[in-house]
Formats: C-alpha cells, structure tokens, sequence
C-alpha cells in the first residue's frame, strides 16, 4: 500500500497527489505497489529487490538521482514462526521528495505517521533519515523489554512444569534476540557512514541528533546483548534441570528394579525341576510368599537406611 504524506500545520497529514517536499510511505507492498513504485518514481527495480530481502543488511548508497539508505525495523507478527523479527526499511532521498519502502508495517513507521515524535519535519532530509533512526532505536528498545517480559513468563511457566511447549518458545525468543542484535548492529555502522557521508550534509543541530540516536543504538545493543545472556544462561540452566530429573527418575527405576528382582529370584529357584526344601509342604507357596515380601521389605528399608545415611553424612 502506498500512501502520500504532506507537511502540515497539524503535522504529517496525508493527500492525493504527490507534491514538492511530500513522503510517499509504502508498506505492505505487493507486485503492484513495487511496479508503480519504479515506473512512476524512477527508483531501481535492483533495489527494490534488495529492499525485499529479508536478509539485506544497512547501507547507504549514492545514485544519480537520488541517494538510497536500507536500515532495519523492528516487526512483531505472531502468525509467523518467530514473532519477533526484523525486516530492512529502504529510505530513497530525491531533491524534491522522500520515499520510504518497507515490506512490513513497522511501528516505528507508524508512530512517525501518526505525529507521535515531536519536532519531526518533512523539510530535511537528513533529519527525516536521522529522525526515523532514532525512531528504530527506541522501537528496538520497547520490543526488547516486551521480549523480556515475556521471556519471565515462561520461566515462571517452566518452574512449575518442564515442557517442550516453554522450552520451544524460550529457542524463538533467542532466535528473535540473535536477529535484533545483528540489525542494531548494522544499524549503529550505518549512523557512522552516514556521520562521514558527504551525500548528507549535517547541520549543527543535526549533528547533536545524530549524536543522540547513536547513543540510543548503542543503548539498544547492549540491551540486547544483555537479555541475550541472560535468555541462554535460563536454557543452560533448565538443561541442567531437565537432566537432573532424568537421573532421579532413573535413580528410582534402579530402586523399584532391585526390590522386584528379591522375589523374581527366590521364585526362580522354586520353579527348577529338582527336589527343593518344603517341596511337599501344604503351605509351601504361602511361605514362600510371605519370605518374598519379607525380603523386598528389607531391601526397601536397606536401600532407604543408605540414601538416609548419605543425607546424614552430607549434613555433617
């Protein structure tokens, strides 16, 4: 969907028809919006391709007619496998006009739109690009928490119940952690390369912005870097937890095997075909029974009486 926006009194409002110093938004675009995006704007159908990879990385570049930026958003869909991921935003800067291009809707395009940033200005084109960075950063910065905070209901999840449900969720999560941590990234070396671009010529205050948004990016990463540590440090330990259950399930299987296997043998002798004591005995099997009880009883009480003595011991 392309939508044309305009600078006005009230803000960015949108309109019909494109005019000098006017944003054409374009998200969620289909095959349609992408062939009248390059015919009726004379941008490349290469980078339009580019601006669709899901995996294009940010850059900037220098055209003929205008100059072309790809950073990266934040995008939250929980009809996809990862619902948190990110997706390259392609920002095109000719003399006359802005386009930006992104195969997602994003919410920091959204909240750019819809006069959620005060001071934001069509006008310049290095502080609409600088202005919609910082933007990213703080979106980066708002899902990171959400993923956060959803990464502690999962645990409490967990400590009630080990399940693969939880233990799948936590692998998003990271997945989700591991791509926001590449896209900051990239997007912190664009911020430098536009800081030495001669395509955009910074004011002062600009200067300042472009200041401001890279202390936020960096923010970001750390943040991320930080959940991200601490997001595999709670799968290593639930490892260890699941594994640890594993050994005493198989701790008390070994004990239940052991006292099944005192009357399992005392019957084994008795069922030989050779002459055995009480052989002709009337209460031959009730005395047999009752000795097989007695045994697996001992046993219980010996294999108890040793954890107890460990425990003891440990205490000790």
């Amino acid at each position: 969907m392309v939508t044309i926006r305009v600078q006005g009194a009230d803000g960015i409002t949108e309109t019909n028809k494109p005019c000098a110093g006017c944003w054409i938004d374009a998200r969620n675009v289909d095959r349609h919006d992408l062939e009248r995006l390059e015919q009726d704007f004379g941008i490349a159908g290469e980078l339009l391709t580019d601006i669709m990879d899901t995996d294009e990385q940010a850059r900037i570049e220098q055209e003929d007619d205008y100059t072309a930026i790809i950073a990266r958003l934040p995008v939250w869909d929980n009809n996809n496998e990862i619902a948190c991921f990110t997706v390259p935003l392609g920002i095109i800067l000719f003399s006359d006009k802005i386009v930006t291009v992104c195969q997602r809707s994003s919410d920091a395009l959204h909240d750019v739109a819809n006069n959620r940033m005060k001071g934001f200005t069509l006008k310049s084109h290095s502080a609409f690009v600088l202005n919609m960075l910082g933007r990213a950063a703080y979106t980066f910065l708002r899902a990171l928490k959400e993923l956060n905070r959803n990464s502690n209901e999962i645990e409490k999840a967990l400590q009630k119940s080990v399940r693969n449900n939880e233990l799948v969720q936590l692998l998003m999560l990271q997945k989700s952690l591991v791509y926001f941590t590449t896209s900051i990234k990239s997007n912190g070396l664009l911020l430098e390369k536009i800081q030495k671009s001669p395509s955009l010529r910074l004011k002062e205050d600009e200067q300042d912005l472009l200041e401001d948004v890279i202390t936020e990016n960096i923010q970001a990463m750390e943040m991320a870097n930080i959940y991200s540590s601490i997001l595999t440090g709670t799968m290593d330990a639930f490892a260890s937890v699941i594994s640890n259950n594993l050994n005493i399930v198989m701790k008390r299987l070994a004990i239940v095997n052991i006292v099944l296997m005192i009357p399992t043998l005392i019957y084994s002798f008795y069922g030989m075909n050779v002459r055995l004591p009480f052989h002709d005995h009337i209460f031959a099997v009730a005395g047999i029974l009752l000795f097989s009880l007695a045994a697996s009883l001992l046993g219980v009480i010996l294999l108890n009486t040793e954890v107890y003595f460990k425990k003891r011991v440990r205490k000790k």
